[in-house]
């Protein structure tokens, strides 16, 4: 299994998490906050388990490969090799946390490329941490979250003699930047939306700064100001910065490059004004200065700052484009003869496409089926208006902003859908509908060039189905819906609008997931997990609410009663009642690589190839998120089902069609 985590550099909000933990001790302090990011440069590992030993072979960034190091899998072996401080105790201190709260065997590292600058800010012990932790979780499936990693990663460094912030181990977070809220031992993260590519480039200083010194220093000023120096780092590393880093999340949202250049500007400002003091010898900074103000520079950045524990160490600029983030670049290593590199903060793949499965014969609903697709079926909406279900399905997904749909229909079936989203009907007929209807039907054959009509030659289960859109599909994220459910949403969006805001959100492939009771766990996959937390410390959306997230640690499919008890429950859902799958997907091209790999080995699953499996090996991979969706869902696929639908589906409140059509 590949295994690559970032390094990570903190945005804004250096020194208030060490600042937040005063806390403890003086609750006037305000709690910290941070934004951080994960770097384009990280460590790159190959991993495989072990069956006694903890086993690394490492590249460093040089490219030099040290001598291969082994310790056995053994708590007073690994505590031993962890408390020596050296270049292998970071590795050794995670897996001895492993060993205190998993039963696990050994693991193999082999780090294939290191990239990631060391000792520049960027946190590469903590990468390194993570990626062991992340080994181990993956190989043995522990399922634990990325906080979980997180937080195993971070005691395993603290049991070396590194004394690291609670910072640096966002870097499990990957690119996407995330806002720490540090209040004494309590640390929430929450992930940030970013509405447009931002260019950063570090620079390294190549300046000396002793960071004891200023940490000393500024500690002195804590937990209680005695003098007015005090009072003032106090005020930068609490309320000011909170109301910092609060505006920073708000323009990095927007894609507001400009405002968030002048912020940073601003930050510097106010740190050399009331931080630099309680540290002069290290935090005048002057060769940071010197580049902020440098002619050359200036006319391709909006802002820049220091970073880490500031002083002539690491600097961050932001830059006007990716252009002039590489000018730059050069600028600094030719005139200023220092170290840089590039970093861009991107904004989330726009989920565009959706996959719709409708190439079964529909068993259930036979001799029906015989004579008419389930997907075709009539339908009446909340306007009266009759519909085929795919039609209803597919302004679900028009409604979510998607432009391209798939459609997968057995090869005979094709005239079928072509009729209803790419033909008008005979002339004599549609003189004798109403003007209205004219109308809609106008619009039909303009929602069809949206649609595209894929042939799915065998049916052999809703995996191979999913996989024969992968060329439509590409390398990117795409909307998938089931060809036999209907949905109406009980908030202001849509309830496929729900997951893709979640998916842009996370940047994790998303399932839509609704609560039903215990004796229904045999007709759906189950899920369990966590929910995700806030930056204020509350769980950030309870079940029942708008748009709840959660950590998903397991997929099973179609799990008994029992073992949902078991192994299945979540926090805050009523008794006896398990989170099931709603029939939405947001899937990340990576699907298409586990499905293959099913096929490729005819790996199935009752006779037939399916989903459920690879986004288990997804969630491992990559994590998961799971969206309590707020709306319903209307099966079609038994009789009974369809004749409630019939009733039910008239009655509920979907987004209106003519809105839909006029997009």
């Amino acid at each position: 299994m590949k295994v690559f985590v970032p390094g990570r550099i903190c945005l804004f909000g250096e020194h208030s998490d060490w600042a937040g933990g005063y806390r403890r001790t003086n609750a006037a302090i305000v709690p910290g906050l941070a934004i951080i990011a994960g770097t384009n440069q990280g460590i790159h590992a190959e991993v495989t388990p072990h069956p006694c030993q903890l086993v690394l072979h490492t590249t460093l960034n040089d490219g030099t490969k040290l001598k291969p190091f082994k310790v056995a899998m053994e708590r007073s072996a690994l505590l031993a090799v962890a408390q020596k401080g050296e270049f292998f105790s970071y590795a050794a201190g995670v897996a001895y946390q492993v060993m205190l709260h998993h039963r696990v065997r050994g693991l193999e590292i082999h780090n294939t490329l290191t990239d990631l600058p060391v000792r520049k800010g960027l946190s590469s012990s903590a990468a390194f941490c993570v990626l062991v932790a992340r080994a181990f979780n993956r190989l043995y499936d522990l399922k634990l979250t990325v906080r979980g990693e997180m937080e195993l990663a971070y005691q395993g460094e603290i049991t070396t003699p590194s004394r690291c912030g609670r910072m640096d181990q966002g870097c499990a977070f990957g690119s996407r930047p995330i806002m720490m809220d540090f209040d004494g031992d309590r640390l929430e993260v929450d992930e940030l939306t970013v509405g447009r590519d931002f260019h950063f480039v570090i620079v390294d200083l190549c300046a000396a700064k002793d960071t004891r010194e200023i940490l000393n220093k500024l500690n002195h000023c804590y937990p209680f100001a005695e003098n007015p120096v005090a009072e003032k780092v106090q005020a930068y590393l609490g309320p000011i910065n909170r109301e910092t880093v609060t505006q920073a999340s708000r323009l990095i949202a927007d894609g507001d490059a400009a405002g968030l250049g002048a912020l940073m500007t601003t930050a510097q400002t106010k740190f050399d004004a009331m931080v630099a003091p309680a540290c002069p010898a290290q935090l005048t900074a002057p060769v940071l200065h010197r580049l902020l103000a440098h002619p050359l520079v200036q006319p391709h950045i909006f802002g820049g700052k220091g970073v880490g524990s500031q002083g002539d160490g690491t600097a961050q600029l932001l830059a006007k484009s990716a252009e002039d983030a590489m000018r730059v670049v050069e600028i600094v290593t030719r005139e200023l003869q220092m170290g840089a590199l590039a970093l861009t903060l991107k904004s989330g793949q726009r989920v565009r496409k959706a996959v719709i499965p409708a190439a079964g014969f529909g068993t259930r609903l036979f001799p029906a089926t015989k004579a008419v697709k389930k997907e075709l079926f009539p339908i009446i909406d909340y306007t009266g208006r009759a519909k085929p279900v795919i039609l209803c399905i597919v302004e679900e997904a028009l409604s979510a902003g998607i432009e391209e749909i798939c459609i997968l229909v057995q090869r005979h079936d094709l005239t079928l859908f072509e009729e209803i989203f790419a033909t008008l009907p005979r002339v004599e007929n549609y003189n004798k509908l109403s003007q209205d209807d004219r109308k809609y039907c106008d619009a039909l054959l303009t929602i069809g060039r949206r649609i595209t009509l894929v042939p799915q030659d065998v049916q052999e289960g809703f995996g191979h189905a999913v996989y024969c859109a992968r060329e439509f599909v590409g390398n990117e994220p795409f909307l998938l819906l089931l060809g036999d459910h209907l949905y109406s949403s009980d908030s202001p969006q849509s309830c496929a609008r729900q997951l893709i805001q979640a998916f842009e959100r996370t940047d994790r492939s998303v399932v839509g997931l609704m609560p039903v009771e215990a004796t229904r766990t045999r007709q759906f996959g189950i899920v369990t997990g966590t929910w995700q937390k806030n930056a204020v410390g509350n769980a950030e959306h309870q079940p029942g609410t708008s748009q709840s997230y959660l950590d998903i640690t397991e997929f099973a499919e179609k799990p008994t009663a029992d073992y949902a008890r078991d192994n299945l429950t979540v926090e805050g859902l009523d008794t006896d009642h398990f989170l099931s799958v709603f029939g939405q997907y947001v899937l990340k091209p990576s699907v298409f690589r586990h499905l293959e790999e099913n096929i490729k080995r005819n790996n199935r699953e009752q006779g037939e190839f399916q989903l459920t499996s690879c986004l288990d090996k997804m969630r491992q991979e990559e994590g998961f998120t799971g969206c309590h969706v707020q709306g319903r869902r209307y099966d079609i696929g038994n009789p009974e089902a369809y004749r409630q639908t019939l009733i039910d589906y008239t009655a509920a409140q979907p987004f209106i069609p003519a809105k839909i059509i006029k997009r």
